[in-house]
Order: structure tokens, then sequence, then C-alpha cells
């Protein structure tokens, strides 16, 4: 119930300038356009239950609360932090009361993702039924986070991080509301719009903190870097934002792009993440991307590793950047990774088949009657150290089946494919073919 000094509170320039239509928000038009996939929602009248995916301060909240306007919908908002399933049986009777009058109810969870499984089932029946229709924020992906029950129930729509000119736009709204512009050079306020990583509440938090300055000065970035707080990077180690930036790492050192996978091991180390972690990927990628087209690169990140955990944090900086320039300016090759998938395909279907006799020891009388050992030619007896033998079981020999390592022309690889040629064309003179 408003009082009648609530309007005279003070109240966050973010929540003075929330929008008051769809179409006053900003950075969202692949949604929010008239031909877009919200949009064309709202124009036929008929609302439907959604889950709003993206990263914080993109407009979730104000989104939930325009479409309940958009809708004639009573609106109603919980939070998966501070809720359980008996507040949501209070929403959910609230909202039957609400249906028998002849006015539906849209019902804003934030953090859905917070939910535990038996929580998002509450859900079903009153979606199912239209006694809510349910408006889900997250940050986390949907399809890890929620019951496939419930998301087959709801739409889902992403939400992207406001860009600059995005984020420009609501710095015009506030020097508008404000009635005077920021006193930053134009330095300062692509810095300040830099750093509020596509946020829009929080970039109109940090211009609250400049225009209670009540100075005449223009800063300069250097000053606004000394009056804003420094935004603490954003890495929850158990979320989406974790397993993100270790994939865009893995895929940029896979790619030869050093630049952008010093980058990402930045983000992660700057947000407080545990080297070991960066350092785990690093060796396989060493492995699995590098190989044998340069197998110094596995020994290079071991290395470092090792020199990592003993000298630790910040001097440790120089190991992992000198671990990540290695793999990725390496040559590479994942042939060897390839190969021993193929032989662990084989080998679940061929499990039975027995090694040649030949390269079976034979510690016992019996068993060399039987032929075991019999015919195996000592390498090192031979000529070049190679005795051509054939050590695959009898079924696999001369096969495509039995084929996995094929090393490529990259790097230390191209010396691998020389030596298989090499023994090959050995084994065939020997063989007279």
């Amino acid at each position: 119930m408003q009082t009648l000094f609530e309007d005279e509170a003070p109240r966050p320039l973010a929540d003075l300038l929330r929008p008051a239509s769809l179409a006053d928000v900003v950075g969202q038009d692949h949604l929010l356009a008239p031909d877009a996939p919200i949009g064309r929602i709202v124009a036929s009248g008929m609302m439907v239950s959604m889950i709003l995916y993206g990263p914080p301060g993109t407009g979730k909240t104000t989104i939930a609360r325009l479409l309940a306007d958009a809708s004639k919908l009573r609106f109603e908002a919980i939070s998966a932090i501070q809720s359980g399933v008996a507040d949501l049986r209070r929403v959910f009777e609230a909202a039957r009361d609400q249906r028998k009058a002849g006015r539906g109810t849209l019902l804003f969870c934030d953090e859905i993702h917070r939910f535990n499984r038996a929580q998002q089932d509450a859900f079903l029946p009153v979606v199912e039924d239209g006694t809510i229709t349910l408006v889900g924020a997250t940050t986390e992906n949907p399809s890890f986070e929620l019951n496939g029950a419930l998301l087959s129930r709801c739409q889902v729509f992403v939400l992207r991080p406001l860009d600059p000119a995005a984020l420009e736009g609501l710095l015009q709204r506030a020097e508008a509301h404000m009635r005077r512009r920021l006193p930053l050079t134009s330095e300062a306020r692509t810095a300040m719009i830099d750093l509020a990583g596509g946020d829009g509440r929080y970039l109109l938090n940090l211009a609250e903190q400049i225009f209670r300055l009540q100075r005449d000065e223009t800063l300069d970035t250097a000053a606004m870097g000394r009056v804003v707080q420094r935004r603490v990077a954003t890495h929850d180690k158990a979320g989406d934002g974790h397993y993100d930036l270790l994939s865009a790492f893995h895929k940029s050192l896979r790619g030869s792009d050093a630049d952008a996978a010093l980058y990402y091991a930045a983000r992660m180390m700057a947000a407080g993440e545990d080297g070991n972690t960066v350092f785990r990927r690093l060796v396989c990628a060493a492995s699995e991307d590098v190989g044998t087209a340069d197998p110094e690169a596995l020994v290079q990140v071991i290395a470092a590793w090792q020199a990592f955990e003993r000298v630790g944090w910040p001097e440790g900086k120089l190991f992992l950047a000198q671990a990540i320039c290695y793999v990725a300016t390496a040559p590479k090759s994942n042939a060897a990774y390839l190969a021993f998938s193929a032989a662990l395909d084989v080998a679940e279907k061929t499990s039975h088949l027995p090694p040649p006799l030949n390269v079976l020891n034979a510690p016992t009388e019996l068993m060399k009657e039987l032929g075991y050992s019999h015919g195996y030619r000592y390498d090192h007896d031979e000529p070049d150290a190679y005795g051509g033998q054939e050590f695959l079981p009898d079924q696999l020999q001369g096969t495509r089946r039995g084929r996995f390592f094929s090393p490529n022309e990259r790097g230390f690889e191209r010396e691998l494919r020389k030596r298989l040629d090499y023994w090959s064309n050995l084994k065939q003179r020997r063989e007279g073919k």
C-alpha cells in the first residue's frame, strides 16, 4: 500500500528511469520490436508463459512488468532466493481468486533457476491450466537449470548484453532527467560505458555517482576511475559464465589465437578463478589439439603448471602466459586423439579377438607347444631394429578397422609420417611386394 510520503523517498536513478513502455526498452529490439517474437505476442493479445534468459541489467524485470501492463494482467513478483513452496502456494491461491473475479495474473519469478526441481514442479499445474502466466528470469542456461516439463510449457527468450549504443542512449536519458550533462571527457564517457560491461542498471548507478559530485570540472578517465567503484568481475564458478569462459579459452587455443586465449585467461584470473582450473584446460588443449604435432607443448604446460604451484600468484602469471602462448602458437593436430577414439570404438566391438600367438609370452611348455611366442622376432636383432611383424588380432590385420593413427603434415607429425612410411616400405620390401 502506497503511503503519503512514498513519492518523497529517495529512489535510485535506475528506478526513476525505468521504461514506461516496451518501446522504451533499449538493446532488446530482437525480441521487442513489433515484428519480433515478444512484440508479436503482445500484439496478438494472447500472452504466453516465458523464460527470459540473459545477464544482469538487461531489462528482465522491466520487461515482465511492462508485459503485465500491456496484457492487462495483475502483476505479482517473487524471488526464488527468498521464497519457498509455501510462498508459491499463497501466490497461486491469490491468482485463483483473481481468476474467479475475471482477472488473470502474470507471475514474475526472479532467479527462477534457484528453485530446486520439486519447487519448479509446483508451477506445472497452474501454468498448464492458465491460473498464472509465468515469466521467469534467469542468468543461467535454462537447458541445464530448469525442468524439461517446465521448459516445455514456456517459450525461452535470450536477452543480450546492452551494446555501447544502447548504453549511450541510457546516459542521454539520465542527462535529460537530471537536466545537465555528465562532467566527463569523451574518453572518460567511453571508459564508463566499457566499465558497465553491458549492464544498464550498473551504468546508471555509475552515472548517479558522478551526478552527485556537484563539481564544475570535467573528469578525465583517470579521475572518473577514482570516483566510481570498480566493477567486480562477474564469474560464478559453478554457473554458465565459468564454463562459457573456459570454452572460449580452449577454442581460442585450438584456433591459434594467442591474444584471445590470453584475454579469456585474464578474465578468469581477474575474477578469482583458481589457476589450476585454467592449467587443466591448457593441459587438455596441449594433448587434444596440439598432440604429436608438437609433443613439447605438453611438457611446457606441465613445467609451467609446476612452477605456478610453487611460486603462486601474481608471479605465477609469467608461467601461465608462457604456456598459453606456446600452446596457442604450436602446430595443431588431433590425430592422436582421433586415433585412440577410433581404437576405443573398435576395441568395444572386438574385445573377444585374441592377439596373435607369436606376440604372446610362453612361460610354460604347454604354451610353447600351443604355439605361443612361436615365430616372434626380437626387433633389436633385426636390420634397422624393425621386424615388420603383425601385432593386431588376425581379423583386424590389413583392414581399415585396424588403422587408427594418421599423422598429418604439420609440425613434428611430418617426421612421424616419414617414419611410418619408412617402416611400411621396409615391410613391403621384405615381403617382396
